[in-house]
């Protein structure tokens, strides 16, 4: 009620800024979550409109049937109390009385329930969508994949960028001052051009994971097994932050989802460039790596992928993660391995299943299995693994 109360006031704040077609200063500038915020963020699609609306109206509908209720039941006990000689009725029931407490109730659901089926039924409707993206769920990143529309054939990973010396770790504490978007930044943002409809379809490779962005009034469970889909059409530009919003895991809160909306110009400068950066990244699986190089380049990999889990000495976290240092399996044979990066492994030693890492390059795995193999304690006999080995491998 008392976010109910503010809201005339903190309204047109937003309002007036959304307005002029960006989103800045709706949120602070961060795009998330506001200190002090008490009512729903700042809506940037229609369906988010939609909903904020639908939020106000049944706060009004359920203030008024409060005050109405206790209204009457505090009016009644206090001006017919028994000291002040009142007797009880002796009537048993009143037709009036039951009919009206039907019938007016009706009514009320039926008032909340046309104006909100029409907006479930707009959230459900993705067709002639102008951007198909594949949004996929893992422990504790996101992958996308655009599928149609203009951007078809880019495909990355999306993980929190905040430093490990903000986050800190049981028993340490942080040794950075946390930035303003602390848990909320990621090394790749989504990005998609202004008043475009995106359809998202969503997957996940491990347990189910939950894709949402509060301004765009989007949350959509991505499940192992199962594909859904979902939708939105930003109507300003500027950046927007959500988070997984189902608990995956340890890690769940350091799954950020950040998304940019910017204009159709710089949308197709960002698809240009993001092509040609993939272009560049994409490595021949049949040259042939030193172990030098295998390891440079597999320590930045099981930095980004690897280290949460099995955290940065190898030594896993004790019931939960198998630790890497001293492991039959990585100073076994290889072959052994690479059919766990690309396939996971559910041994029943720990509650936490290693999931399938095969949307990762073939040198990334070659990388980071090379990296492990010549690191902390470890001495395997078969120390080198090439890409062409892991081609090998997927077929």
């Amino acid at each position: 009620m008392l976010g109910l109360a503010l809201l005339a006031a903190g309204a047109p704040a937003w309002a007036a800024d959304t307005a002029t077609g960006t989103y800045g200063s709706a949120t602070g500038g961060t795009g998330g979550p506001v200190a002090g915020e008490l009512t729903l963020q700042p809506p940037a699609t229609q369906i988010a409109t939609e909903v904020y609306s639908l939020h106000n109206w049944m706060m009004g509908v359920c203030l008024v049937i409060f005050i109405g209720v206790f209204g009457v039941m505090f009016y009644s006990i206090f001006k017919h109390r028994k000291s002040l000689g009142h007797k009880p009725a002796t009537f048993h029931e009143s037709t009036a009385v039951e009919v009206a407490w039907t019938i007016v109730p009706f009514l009320i659901v039926i008032g909340m329930a046309l104006p909100a089926t029409r907006t479930v039924v707009g959230m459900k409707d993705t067709s002639n969508a102008d951007i198909t993206i594949k949004v996929t769920g893992m422990q504790w990143k996101w992958g996308y994949d655009y599928l149609k529309g203009e951007g078809e054939g880019i495909s990355f990973l999306s993980n929190l960028s905040t430093p490990r010396a903000q986050v800190g770790a049981p028993g340490f504490e942080p040794t950075e001052k946390r930035g303003d978007n602390y848990l909320m930044e990621v090394d790749n943002e989504v990005v998609v051009p202004v008043h475009r409809k995106i359809r998202l379809i969503t997957t996940a490779n491990d347990v189910i994971h939950s894709w949402s962005i509060p301004a765009f009034a989007v949350k959509q469970d991505a499940i192992p097994g199962f594909v859904r889909d979902t939708w939105f059409k930003a109507e300003h530009t500027g950046t927007f932050r959500g988070y997984c919003s189902e608990l995956c895991g340890k890690e769940h809160a350091f799954m950020p989802i950040v998304v940019r909306v910017v204009t159709d110009a710089e949308y197709k400068t960002w698809v240009d460039g993001k092509k040609k950066e993939m272009a560049a990244l994409a490595d021949d699986p049949n040259k042939t790596w030193t172990i030098d190089e295998l390891k440079t380049k597999g320590e930045k990999v099981y930095a980004t992928n690897c280290v949460v889990c099995h955290q940065a000495n190898g030594k896993g976290v004790p019931n939960a993660f198998a630790p890497l240092d001293g492991s039959p399996v990585v100073n076994g044979p290889k072959a052994e391995q690479i059919n766990v990066l690309l396939h996971g492994k559910k041994s029943g030693k720990y509650p936490s299943e290693m999931p399938a890492w095969k949307q990762l390059s073939d040198t990334d795995i070659a990388a980071v299995i090379t990296y492990t193999r010549n690191s902390w304690t470890n001495k395997a006999e078969e120390n080198i693994v090439q890409p062409a080995e892991v081609v090998a491998a997927r077929k």
